[in-house]
């Protein structure tokens, strides 16, 4: 479920025509006589028009309304059918919210069941949720009732003799409602026939970004519904939207991201200006006044730093340009406001940061990154403005390279700190580990079979040329690297032997004298099949630095294991303790 879009682009909403139009036709619908059955189609974005109907419901809340049947309590469930993917949860969510009951862990998180005797679980099928709307009325009738009684509330509006006013009326409001039909289409028509079925004042609103003939069901089991169209923005339109959703107040926001500078009025032009430049950039891609708007808190601080730099250091200059005798005067009166860039500065902050507004909007619509981050890496330098016109774009480039390797090393440095703090045996375990998921088991006797002579030193194989093919003859696919396709699985037999020939061959010469062992190849056997090792194990894979593969409440089966840690990191482990793990790889690298 995407989440609410931001305060100030709601306040653009309420001021924009188009999304006026459609507050102002509700609210008058549901004042006088609503249809039981509404359906909004915004071609544009449903999020936006969900906001405002959101918007125009919460008003019609807050008070009675006053109709030609006396006064009315205005009710309204939201209900989202991509969050609500099953029926029980679009009855819960939409009860609760009836009802106004919010779940408390608690009281272990119970939905609205009722009062009294008519206390019941109103989730099993639609037959129950119709149930759990007539006791919602029944309970907001009743409490209406007691209220008049103690004259808290007076009539406005004297009702007729012989007829009783509905003193509650209720609206169902589902966005996304084209994925009813392919999550709950079981749903479709008993809640386009809602108030029907459950003989009580009730109305439901789908909004949806597709048209009702392409959601309705088929032999016309659904009424028609009263239909109204959001009009389509057009380009003027959505930039004038974003333009007005500029803070007419800085955000009092903790975030070191943001300059509390960077939403000044001074600066209200050349965020016009900045917004037609992202429009022109990912219109091809999408014109969502939301994404847009998400596009544009990732990169405007970044690109109105320049700027307030560039004023702060004019202020500083007059700072130390200031002598004593002029401090005695008024010294805040005297201080430099932010003026407007002139359109030399402009047009240069829109070409040296054009290229950017495609990365953003590679990163930021798939959301394979948030705007925070994103904002982060992307932070210009201080001095932009000061560097020559031909340095400016690569040390910009420079810049994001800088802050990307800081923010995404911060959180490898405890790792390879941990690694260094290893004992000598878990090293050895971790580079067998690397070998064992790098190397193909078919490989293990060529990389590691040694005989009596040949444990000092051994023979890298020869490397033939590759054949040429014939001309006209497709030539072998490429093969890549295993290093590059992952690390593989690998039982813990096999470690123990490639453990055991690294420790034969690197661990020898360094190992404490132990007369007692004449036999060659005995001490390895003794140190493999230690107690300490397997500890050693444990350890490793409770750090993540080895992954087991197989449940460890299985004895039946054999432990699996793939190794951890990358090339880079091994190849630091590994000259530790004295090895070139580039000979012990099947393909060298």
């Amino acid at each position: 479920m995407m989440p609410d879009i931001s305060p100030n682009l709601q306040a653009a909403l309420a001021d924009s025509p188009h999304y006026e139009f459609v507050s102002s036709h509700l609210s008058a619908l549901l004042s006088s006589y609503p249809p039981p059955f509404i359906f909004i189609h915004d071609p544009e974005s449903s999020r936006l028009a969900a906001s405002v109907v959101r918007s125009a419901l919460q008003d019609l809340a807050s008070q009675p309304l006053v109709t030609d049947t006396g006064l009315t309590q205005l009710k309204f469930a939201c209900v989202n059918a991509v969050a609500c993917f099953s029926a029980r949860i679009i009855y819960d969510t939409a009860l609760n919210a009836l009802a106004g009951w919010t779940p408390d862990w608690r009281d272990g998180a119970t939905n609205w069941h009722g009062t009294g005797a008519e206390a019941r679980r109103f989730n099993e099928n639609f037959d129950a949720f119709v149930h759990g709307i007539q006791a919602v009325v029944t309970e907001a009738t009743a409490a209406n009732a007691i209220v008049k009684a103690n004259g808290a509330v007076k009539d406005k509006v004297k009702q007729k003799e012989g007829e009783a006013a509905p003193n509650c009326r209720l609206v169902l409001l589902v966005e996304r409602a084209e994925r009813l039909k392919d999550n709950l289409p079981e749903l479709l028509v008993p809640l386009t026939r809602l108030a029907e079925l459950s003989q009580v004042d009730i109305i439901t609103v789908f909004i949806s970004e597709v048209q009702w003939q392409d959601i309705r069901p088929p032999l016309r089991a659904s009424p028609e519904p009263y239909y109204i169209d959001v009009p389509f923005l057009s380009k003027q339109a959505t930039q004038d939207l974003l333009a007005a959703a500029f803070p007419s107040t800085p955000p009092g926001s903790s975030s070191s991201v943001v300059d509390p500078d960077a939403y000044h009025p001074a600066l209200k032009p050349l965020y016009a200006d900045f917004i037609a430049l992202l429009y022109s950039t990912c219109n091809p891609f999408t014109h969502d006044p939301t994404e847009l708007a998400y596009i544009t808190a990732a990169r405007w601080p970044g690109f109105v730093q320049p700027v307030l730099d560039a004023h702060r250091s004019l202020l500083s200059e007059d700072d130390i340009a200031s002598t004593p005798r002029d401090s005695d005067g008024d010294d805040g009166d005297n201080q430099r406001e932010l003026q407007t860039p002139n359109d030399d500065m402009r047009l240069r902050l829109l070409r040296l940061f054009t290229p950017s507004l495609t990365a953003a909007l590679e990163s930021l619509y798939p959301r394979l990154s948030n705007a925070t981050h994103w904002a982060r890496v992307h932070a210009p330098p201080s001095d932009l403005l000061t560097m020559p016109r031909e340095g400016a774009p690569n040390a910009l480039a420079a810049q994001v390279a800088t802050n990307a390797a800081r923010l995404n090393g911060q959180p490898d440095r405890p790792t390879e700190a941990g690694i260094d703090a290893l004992p000598r045996m878990a090293k050895f375990v971790l580079v067998a580990a690397f070998l064992a998921s790098t190397n193909p088991a078919r490989s293990d006797l060529r990389m590691f079979g040694r005989g009596l002579d040949e444990r000092a030193k051994r023979r890298r194989r020869k490397m033939g040329t590759p054949r040429k093919t014939k001309p006209g003859t497709a030539g072998t696919a490429v093969k890549i690297p295993q290093r590059l396709l992952g690390p593989t699985t690998f039982p813990l037999d096999r470690l123990m032997a490639i453990l055991g020939v690294l420790l034969e061959e690197n661990d020898a010469d360094v190992r404490p004298v132990a007369p007692q062992y004449t036999l060659p190849g005995e001490y390895t056997e003794m140190e493999i099949a230690r107690v300490a090792l397997y500890a050693n194990i444990v350890e490793l894979a409770s750090m993540r630095l080895l992954v087991r593969t197989t449940p460890p409440d299985h004895l039946d089966r054999v432990p699996m294991f793939k190794c951890g840690i990358g090339y880079d990191l091994a190849i630091k482990v590994a000259k530790s303790i004295g090895i070139i793990l580039n000979d012990l790889v099947y393909e060298v690298v």
